[in-house]
């Protein structure tokens, strides 16, 4: 996922190298204020369902390293991955079927982590959290519209468990300096917002597939591919499917903007509370066939409705850049009178106000511009000291009851970032169309075909989402029988 830094498409630090720092830190160097005092007996006992994978690892390896946790449980369609995660764990019961770890050694756990393809995490999530589970579940937390409610409803009818999202870049200084001048409006009235994504979409190899349909083939050896599909319709295997590359499969993941959504909008949503869902999106793709696969060059326009005197409109406008593709600089008034200079990142968000623009990356640098001008944003007076916390270890925490000022991103704010993603990159399928969302009916209410296209999948009723705080469906609750 990483380029030169001379193109400035490269993230500060690439997701690999900033995990394999954060263990590398330890254990000790993360205890915060939350862990302070003498030791608890308490021990937090964890499923892991995906163990190694693209981060499943590193969640697994991290949250062990916790001196209250431990992992108690594998669960992988993967035989390979699953022996190679025992190796770590050779305590810890292992199955291929979450379900039978719910229903054969439910007693055993008190939290999850999810780190599966998407369009597993639904089913997976609910169901953890009917059973009285805590959750840690990768981004994005859902791959269908419908499953924004669905997950909402059951994080709503448990309130008493602890869900957070992994979105671990939360961690950076810089992060967090962006919510603290964004929300104390040092910076004037929001008039719009810019999201880019950067080029690995169009790459293809480690993370993406390249968009060309080959022929089924066998699933990898001691790979359980029925599992694997979860509540997805029944399909052939196919090459650059079942392993990373999924991301890129209209039925298993999001593409690019879904994989990034959520460690680029946190900073709105954290600030702007008012933001809730869009009303409408429109996306513009000349992008390959999608039948199969999302689209790999996707610049999308959602508009939020607002209001108060935090915003300079009635409405804010969200614009997505997928694939390489960067706002003017001039236009937005960064760099010099024809925007001279370069963006600190491919990846970036950028917030449009009155009195400046914001520029950060993912892990950092800040910048803030007013009148052509750049101020490092770290430097903005008044910034409170921010100190170092370890994501994953302060899930571990709030689970166990200790007090701790560091937990970020549970999962009603993950679900708020995860929803412009989603529509961004399904409205694809419906190019330079404007498509009128109401999220409480879960319909595009001026395009009927997009409601039933876009919004929800017939699962496969063995796999189907736990239905929680809402009437009893008419298909399988989603519980193993």
């Amino acid at each position: 996922m990483t380029t030169s830094p001379s193109t400035g498409t490269r993230a500060a630090l690439s997701r690999r190298e900033f995990l394999q720092a954060a263990a590398a830190i330890g254990a000790s160097a993360f205890i915060g204020p939350a862990l302070a005092g003498p030791a608890r007996e308490t021990t937090f006992r964890v499923l892991a369902i995906g163990v190694i994978g693209t981060i499943g690892g590193e969640d697994r390896r991290i949250i062990a390293a916790h001196p209250a946790a431990e992992i108690v449980g594998l669960c992988d369609v993967d035989s390979d991955a699953l022996a190679r995660a025992a190796g770590d764990h050779p305590d810890a019961f292992t199955c291929a079927d979450y379900r039978e770890a719910f229903d054969r050694h439910g007693d055993r756990f008190d939290g999850v982590i999810v780190a599966t393809p998407d369009h597993a995490h639904c089913a997976m999530m609910t169901l953890a959290l009917a059973r009285g589970k805590h959750v840690y579940g990768q981004k994005p937390l859902v791959q269908q519209l419908e499953e924004l409610e669905l997950l909402r409803r059951a994080v709503e009818a448990r309130p008493g468990l602890v869900t957070q999202v992994g979105a671990q870049r939360i961690e950076s200084e810089a992060r967090r300096a962006a919510v603290e001048i964004l929300r104390g409006g040092a910076l004037g009235k929001v008039i719009e917002v810019h999201v880019t994504f950067g080029t690995s979409s169009r790459q293809g190899g480690h993370y993406f597939a390249d968009g060309i349909l080959g022929d089924p083939v066998t699933p990898p050896p001691g790979f359980d591919y029925d599992l694997w599909l979860n509540g997805a319709a029944e399909e052939p295997c196919r090459p650059q499917m079942v392993q990373r590359q999924w991301r890129s499969w209209w039925n298993f993941g999001g593409g690019q903007i879904t994989d990034w959504v959520v460690h680029l909008t946190d900073v709105l949503f954290y600030a702007f509370p008012e933001l809730g869902s869009p009303t409408s999106v429109c996306a513009h793709t000349p992008s390959r066939d999608l039948s199969h696969f999302h689209a790999d060059r996707v610049r999308s326009t959602l508009v939020y409705p607002v209001s108060g005197d935090r915003f300079a409109g009635s409405t804010c406008t969200v614009h997505f850049y997928d694939s390489g593709m960067m706002p003017d600089r001039a236009h937005l008034g960064v760099g010099g009178p024809r925007g001279e200079g370069s963006w600190p990142d491919g990846i970036l968000t950028i917030v449009v106000c009155e009195g400046g623009t914001l520029v950060l990356a993912p892990s950092g640098p800040i910048e803030i511009w007013r009148g052509g001008e750049k101020t490092d944003g770290l430097a903005w007076p008044g910034l409170p000291r921010f100190e170092k916390f370890n994501h994953w270890h302060a899930w571990v925490d709030a689970a166990l009851g200790r007090g701790t000022t560091h937990r970020w991103m549970p999962f009603d704010i993950g679900l708020r970032c995860t929803e412009p993603g989603l529509l961004a990159v399904k409205a694809a399928r419906y190019p330079g169309q404007v498509l009128e969302w109401d999220r409480p009916s879960l319909t595009f209410t001026n395009h009927a075909e997009a409601t039933r296209t876009l919004v929800r999948r017939d699962y496969r009723p063995e796999f189907a989402p736990t239905r929680l705080g809402a009437a009893p469906s008419s298909s399988s609750d989603g519980l193993f029988r």
